[in-house]
């Protein structure tokens, strides 16, 4: 036994440090590695987005200055004139751009190329369109020898890349824009674009805004390419020192995976000649097919080698703390040994029924010698209280039965709290979302409304030709604006005020329906209604528009494709009913008793449980009651009953 009580003992000093401190030494090395891979690869998809970002700017701003072109007053007088006249306009024009080319093509001479060409089709069609596509060598000969001799670059061997025979990349990668011409008798299309190829401003733009210090040096060195297919036509990733890495190709594992697959690569990757943390993302034409790739890196061994230095920091600390803490540990086990052998031994005697065994320390004052005087005094005090504890028995059960009733009660009490708290929860969040999305539609609105009064100001009497378009669009804005108000009305927060004005039920069913009928226009849904008259009901309007809509999407829900719903008020039982009553299956009978519970739902995967017991809960506190039946013509009918105003 004497051994047994050391070697726990040992056990119990050791095993943190020896045992448990390196498993989770291991774990937190394991954590902080693999966090530090999560940062790095955020980053550099953080990168990858702003290259993207930087990309479609670019085919944006040529897509808007080549139909600013195309629009102007300057080129239009010039579409009466000779091709060799127009020379001069279109050369200045393509400077003043940047674009590699700029021509006109009259709409009967463009059928050919529109069939080759998806943006020259879209341009004909009246809809200016950009968009990167693939020029082969011949076409970049046709527009001029100069660009087809800058596109063509020489096939590098690169080492992990698919096997080819190939020994040049002569296509070019376009951004290609056209847009159309409409003036006077003059139709056709303005064609423009932007050689790729070798274009390394472009990507020392991309490299620029994304690595500031790339050639300063620092902690993130990076670097930045455009591929056509798997080859490198524009980077700053170097061979040498001087020399740009043109006509290298990408690893097979990141081409199958982005051109392949389709897939946005976002790891570590070998670029040329070193490792990188690397996102590669595919760029498709104007087909849809894909057809290069944009990349941004930046140079791993700098954070290989700061993670490593600090994982061997965090190991070196170990071993330190363990070399210290090990031998002081084993010395003061020393101390523990005898008192808690003797603790042992008297802990025996009283389990055996002597209940007058006592430890006695004579030694030092420690916390062990605290604990034996305590577990003296304590089995003193055993048999004392052993016939106390058998009288109080009987006290203890009462009490128990006392706390389990409270208890009870303040579960029940926290059942209504919880049931209450969702309500306000649901309540809250959806006016808050509702008055957001009103906001943000009342904007566009009021833009589109009063653009159309200065269309009308600007227009005066030429305008008759489009009045009746006009007049569709000032309703249906009208028509935007009610639906926006009868947002703003249920989103106004006024279910914690406690008031309960005086309310028309028919109207308050109204707008529920309007704020709804979208959902019903996809099913086929018509809906009927019939309205009483009715007395008013003092009620807060935003809970019983909540429940209206509640039974309204339930109803229609119920249907399938196609059906209707009926929808009456009538005067009923000193207070007003309000029926609703589909044409879906019906409710089966083994559910209707469980419908109004919390958290029951037919639903599997969609509900909640909680849209009919919380609308019954609002009936409730109304003075009201919800309840549900199958109607004898099929379907089911749900009825809302609410007390009369007095």
């Amino acid at each position: 036994m004497l051994t047994s009580v050391r070697l726990r003992l040992l056990i119990l000093a050791l095993a943190p440090m020896i045992i448990l401190a390196p498993g989770l030494l291991f774990l937190g090395m394991q954590r902080f590695n693999d966090d530090y891979d999560k940062v790095l690869i955020a980053n550099v998809e953080s990168d990858l987005r702003i290259a993207e970002q930087h990309l479609a700017q670019i085919l944006r701003s040529t897509g808007d200055d080549l139909t600013a072109v195309a629009e102007s007053a300057a080129f239009a007088t010039l579409l009466d004139l000779p091709d060799v006249a127009r020379a001069g306009f279109m050369d200045d024009r393509r400077e003043a751009l940047n674009l590699d080319f700029l021509y006109y093509i009259p709409a009967q001479n463009a059928l050919d190329l529109a069939a080759a060409w998806p943006v020259i089709q879209d341009a004909l069609s009246g809809q200016a369109r950009v968009a990167i596509d693939v020029f082969g060598h011949a076409d970049l000969q046709q527009i001029s020898p100069g660009l087809a001799n800058r596109a063509t670059i020489p096939l590098i061997p690169t080492e992990a890349a698919v096997p080819t025979d190939r020994t040049a990349e002569d296509r070019g990668m376009v951004v290609h824009a056209a847009a159309p011409v409409r003036s006077g008798p003059h139709e056709g299309v303005l064609v423009g674009g932007i050689l790729l190829n070798r274009n390394l401003k472009f990507i020392d733009e991309i490299n620029a805004l994304v690595y500031l210090n790339a050639i300063t040096g620092g902690n993130r060195q990076g670097t930045a390419t455009l591929f056509l297919d798997d080859v490198r036509i524009s980077t700053n990733v170097r061979l040498f020192e001087d020399v740009r890495a043109l006509g290298t190709r990408v690893s097979a594992a990141v081409r199958g995976a982005v051109l392949g697959d389709g897939a946005t690569w976002l790891k570590r990757a070998f670029v040329v000649n070193d490792w990188y943390i690397s996102g590669y993302l595919p760029l498709s034409d104007s087909f849809g097919t894909r057809v290069g790739m944009l990349y941004v890196g930046f140079l791993e061994a700098p954070f290989a080698t700061s993670k490593r230095n600090a994982l061997l920091w965090m190991i070196g600390a170990f071993i330190a703390v363990l070399a210290v803490s090990v031998p002081a540990f084993l010395w003061l086990a020393k101390g523990i040994f005898a008192p808690l052998e003797r603790i042992q031994r008297v802990i025996a005697r009283v389990q055996g029924g002597d209940l007058s065994a006592r430890i006695r320390h004579k030694g030092t004052r420690d916390e062990i010698g605290q604990v034996a005087d305590l577990l003296d005094n304590l089995l003193a005090q055993l048999q004392e209280r052993d016939a106390r504890l058998r009288g109080w028995a009987q006290e203890l059960n009462t009490r128990v039965e006392d706390r389990t009733a409270e208890l009870r009660a303040a579960n029940e009490q926290l059942e209504t709290t919880y049931r209450q708290l969702v309500l306000n929860e649901k309540l809250a969040a959806i006016g808050e979302i509702t008055a957001g999305v009103a906001h943000e539609i009342n904007n566009p609105v009021a833009v589109i409304q009063g653009n159309l009064d200065l269309m009308r100001d600007i227009l005066a009497e030429a305008g008759d030709a489009v009045r009746v378009e006009m007049d569709l669009i000032d309703r249906q804005v009208g028509r935007i604006q009610t639906i926006v108000g009868k947002l703003l009305t249920f989103a106004r927060p006024r279910d914690y005020s406690g008031a309960r004005p005086l309310m028309d039920l028919s109207t308050l069913t109204e707008d529920c329906v309007a704020l709804v009928r979208h959902q019903f226009s996809r099913k086929d849904i018509d809906i009927i209604t019939d309205y009483q008259p009715a007395p008013q009901v003092k009620i807060n309007p935003d809970e019983i528009q909540q429940i209206i809509i509640n039974l309204l999407v339930n109803a229609m829900q119920a249907i399938d494709t196609k059906g209707q719903i009926q929808i009456t008020i009538t005067p009923a039982q000193g207070g007003i009913q309000l029926n609703i009553h589909d044409s879906g299956p019906g409710l089966d009978p083994d559910v209707e008793t469980d419908l109004f519970k919390p958290f029951f739902t037919t639903k599997i995967g969609s509900g909640t449980g909680l849209g009919l017991s919380i609308s019954q809960t609002l009936a409730d506190r109304a003075g009201g009651h919800i309840t549900a039946q199958n109607a004898p013509t099929g379907g089911a009918i749900f009825s809302l009953w609410l007390p009369a105003a007095q």
